[in-house]
C-alpha cells in the first residue's frame, strides 16, 4: 500500500472511530511503528489529526481542530437540524453572511430555498457550490486560502467585510464554556468576529456536544448573538449557567427555546 492511501486509511479509521492507536495501526497495515509514526506526523503537520500519547485523535483540543474534509463527514444529522432551524431566520430578498465550516456548508446549500438573497461567505464549500445558481447573488470573499477550514481568511478577507453590511451573519463555533465562544485560530476568530461587527443580527451555531469546552481564542460573548441554536439539549449544568445569565439556547431538535 502507497503512504497516500495508508494516511488516507488512517483518516478513516479516524472518522469510524475519532481515535487510532499506534500499535493497531502498525499490525493493521503491516510496517513498523516508525512508519506510523512518520505517517501520523504527516497528518499532523498538515492539520488532519492530533497526535496523542501512543497514537492520536480527530477530537478538538485547545489549540486545535480536525481538517475540513473530516468534519465535513461528521455529525451530520446534527448540522441539517440546526441549518433547517437556522433557516427560519432567513427570508427572500435579505444579504446574509455565513461564515467557515462544514455546518455552515450544510446551511448555505439551504439558503437556496429562500432565492432571492445576497450571500456573502468566505466558506469554498458554498462557494463553488452556490457559484453558477441563479437567484443568489455570492459575494464571495477574498483571502489567503486556508485547505484546513477550507475557508479564505487575513487582512483581504477581514478589510472585505469591513466594508460590507448583511441583514443576518451566521457565525459557528467549535467550543462554548459559560458564556462564551471560543475558536483554536486566530485569523479564523478575526473573520468571524468582523462578520459580527457587520451585520445587524447575527446567530451562533454550535453542537451540543461541543458546549462546556474552551479553545485557545475567546472569540465572542454568547450576549452578543440574537439567536443561539444547537442541536439537542446540552448537559442540565450548562443549560442553568445560561439561564443564570439570561442567554437564551433555541434547541433544533425539538424546536423549542429554552
Amino acid at each position: 500500500m502507497k503512504r497516500e492511501e495508508r494516511q488516507q486509511s488512517i483518516i478513516n479509521l479516524l472518522i469510524e472511530h475519532k481515535s487510532v492507536d499506534l500499535d493497531d495501526l502498525a499490525d493493521r497495515f503491516a510496517v513498523s511503528k516508525m512508519t506510523i509514526h512518520r505517517d501520523l506526523d504527516d497528518l499532523e503537520q498538515a492539520g488532519v489529526v492530533r497526535k496523542i500519547r501512543g497514537g492520536a485523535t480527530i477530537d478538538a483540543g485547545v489549540q486545535f481542530e480536525s481538517d475540513f474534509r473530516i468534519r465535513e463527514r461528521q455529525g451530520n444529522e446534527a448540522k441539517i437540524a440546526m441549518a433547517r432551524r437556522a433557516l427560519e431566520l432567513v427570508e427572500p430578498g435579505m444579504t446574509v453572511m455565513v461564515n467557515d465550516g462544514s455546518m455552515a456548508a450544510v446551511l448555505g446549500e439551504m439558503l437556496l430555498q429562500k432565492r432571492p438573497l445576497t450571500l456573502i461567505t468566505n466558506n469554498a464549500a458554498i462557494i463553488e457550490r452556490l457559484k453558477n445558481e441563479s437567484g443568489v447573488t455570492l459575494i464571495a470573499l477574498g483571502g489567503i486560502y486556508s485547505p484546513k477550514f477550507n475557508a479564505f481568511l487575513g487582512v483581504v478577507t477581514e478589510e472585505a467585510l469591513f466594508r460590507l453590511r448583511a441583514d443576518i451573519a451566521f457565525i459557528s463555533t467549535p467550543a462554548v464554556s459559560g458564556t462564551l465562544a471560543y475558536h483554536m485560530d486566530d485569523n479564523v476568530v478575526r473573520a468571524k468576529r468582523a462578520m459580527i461587527a457587520s451585520a445587524s443580527r447575527t446567530c451562533l451555531l454550535v453542537n451540543h456536544q461541543r458546549i462546556g469546552h474552551t479553545a485557545l481564542h475567546v472569540m465572542a460573548d454568547l450576549a452578543d448573538f440574537d439567536v443561539i441554536i444547537t442541536d439537542s439539549a446540552p448537559e442540565p449544568a450548562a443549560v442553568e449557567q445560561l439561564e443564570r445569565a439570561n442567554i437564551n439556547l433555541t434547541i433544533a431538535s425539538n424546536w423549542e427555546t429554552t
